[in-house]
């Protein structure tokens, strides 16, 4: 009885430690992969202290600073050109 308990628990606890290990997608990966999926012209610049992205679409432009202290600054403008 013992060894089935013992099972069950360590069943349950290897469970719980691979679900909770989930990467989590920042918001500018998200916006990357989804520039990316709509076919947007992507531009990188890399600097020495910092990166800027800039992406566009028909509709829709973003644009993605990073600095090397780790600060990201995120700008997007959509277009509402509905006739």
């Amino acid at each position: 009885m013992k060894k089935v308990i013992f099972m069950s628990f360590m069943a349950l606890f290897m469970a719980v430690g691979l679900t909770s290990c989930r990467e989590e997608k920042s918001q500018k990966e998200e916006l990357i992969e989804e520039m990316q999926d709509k076919d947007a012209d992507i531009e990188v610049k890399e600097r020495a202290n910092d990166t800027k992205i800039k992406m566009e679409t028909e509709d829709k432009k973003v644009k993605i600073k990073e600095g090397d202290d780790g600060d990201t600054k995120i700008k997007v403008k959509e277009d509402d050109n509905e006739s």
